[in-house]
């Protein structure tokens, strides 16, 4: 007996952990992806019942088919059926035994496996925090991108390409309309007019509907001025000896701040290891408290996280040193590669990579000064939705499979650029994958980093 309690314990034990490890599933899609494969295998099981239970009801009507017949013969005649004495011993022998058999096969359950098997699966199901996550992301990707009631409903989400599209019309529109002012005035009242409009657009609009509008593909401010400032080129990191004879392709996203995107910067095969490393450990992602110092979660961050560390795997070393070779920065103080996965409707509200002033012990612990530096990585490509915003200036820099986008938090002086506060976009169709690298101030001084006036 002792020995059972101590077995049931030590089995408790082992449940438990595995009943909250899968928590938080609304904040990862690649987490709910084992949620397919759970569904699916208790929808076998339900079908084997299912077998089970018509099987049971075939054997109980060709019984009572049998019977039926029977039964209909020996009514007619019951003293000429029973004089037949093989009739008398088989109906003995049928109320004796073989109805009691039947009973037993009418009371048997056959439900048995299938509620085994959802008694044990229950453990990994979704709790009501999950479905009022999910319920909230619907609202949000309703109030984000404009769509109605009936749409949502239905499940009749845009055409991601003609989301994108309508977006990219107005900017042509505004380009064309920009044009042909700019073929009215001179080079100097256009400069001026160019700072009092985005001065204007920028002061007119809340930062949440300038989120939004930028979240949709609209709202873009620039310039054709501004535009034709922006350049594509081959990279090779101030002369890397890595990359002299092959260098990266770079094109400009934004000029202030300034944002370049590095292109075929990583590749499928590396994407994959990073996520087969990271999903193991993916855990609700969390934000700096700036009352408390410490790490929490936030309703404003839908997504999941994990660090890696570059002795953990060859591809995260080489990243990491692809990394310092294209931005002249030191990783060795840099923060570990942060992954993660948005879950539905994922997103994380504007924001400031760098600690502000009255954050002054934000990265304490860490001993390595602010993050001079943010390097994004988007290891997939997204449907719809999903973009990195900069509200403050009008940026958008949409996810595509392979890039890295990278930017200056602070200025020369060690001040923070409040120009570089941003925001990811709730993902509307599809799973967004990331992984960044945060440098830090420390181990830069005796060295040369790439500016990005150097970048051009």
């Amino acid at each position: 007996m002792a020995f059972n309690k101590i077995w049931c314990t030590v089995a408790l034990g082992l449940l438990l952990p595995f009943s909250y490890a899968h928590t938080d599933f609304f904040t990862s899609i690649g987490h709910m992806t084992d949620l397919i494969n759970t569904e699916k295998d208790l929808v076998v099981s339900l079908k084997d019942y299912i077998k089970a239970e018509e099987s049971k009801l075939e054997q109980i009507k060709k019984w009572a088919e049998k019977l039926d017949q029977l039964t209909d013969t020996a009514t007619k005649d019951p003293e000429g059926f029973l004089g037949h004495p093989v009739n008398a011993f088989k109906l003995m022998k049928r109320l004796n035994t073989e109805w009691g058999e039947l009973e037993s096969l009418v009371l048997k359950d056959m439900s048995d496996g299938f509620i085994s098997n959802m008694t044990i699966q229950r453990q990994f199901f979704p709790n009501d925090e999950d479905q009022t996550g999910a319920a909230k992301a619907l609202l949000r990707l309703q109030d984000t991108y404009n769509l109605d009631t009936d749409t949502l409903s239905r499940g009749n989400l845009p055409d991601p390409e003609h989301q994108r599209a309508n977006g990219n019309m107005k900017y042509f529109e505004y380009i064309m309309a920009k044009e042909k002012e700019a073929n009215k005035s001179s080079t100097d009242s256009e400069d001026q007019m160019e700072k009092e409009t985005e001065v204007k657009k920028k002061d007119y609009l809340p930062e949440r509907r300038k989120y939004e509008m930028l979240c949709r593909g609209e709202g873009l401010k620039m310039t054709p001025r501004r535009q034709k400032r922006l350049f594509c080129r081959y990279y090779d990191g101030n002369r890397n000896p890595r990359y002299i004879l092959g260098p990266v392709k770079q094109e400009d996203e934004w000029d202030k701040p300034r944002i370049v995107r590095f292109l075929d910067i990583i590749s499928d095969e590396e994407i994959e290891t990073v996520k087969e490393l990271a999903k193991p450990r993916l855990s609700r992602a969390t934000v700096h408290d700036p009352e408390t110092g410490k790490l929490t979660t936030a309703h404003y961050r839908v997504s999941k996280s994990a660090w890696l560390s570059g002795y953990e795997s060859p591809v995260v070393s080489r990243i990491n040193t692809r990394i310092q070779d294209l931005t002249g920065l030191d990783v060795s103080t840099a923060e570990e590669l942060q992954v993660a996965n948005y879950g539905v409707g994922g997103q994380y509200e504007p924001h400031f990579d760098f600690a502000r002033k009255d954050e002054p012990d934000a990265f304490k612990e860490l001993g390595t000064g602010n993050r001079i530096a943010t390097w994004l990585f988007y290891m997939s490509d997204v449907s719809a939705g999903g973009a990195t915003v900069f509200p403050e200036v009008g940026a958008s820099v949409w996810p595509k499979k392979g890039t890295a986008v990278f930017w200056y938090n602070l200025f020369p002086s060690g001040e923070g650029d409040y120009s570089t506060r941003h925001a990811a976009c709730p993902v509307l169709v599809g799973n967004k994958w990331v992984s960044n690298k945060w440098l830090h101030e420390r181990g830069q001084e005796f060295r040369r980093p790439c500016t990005l006036s150097e970048l051009e």
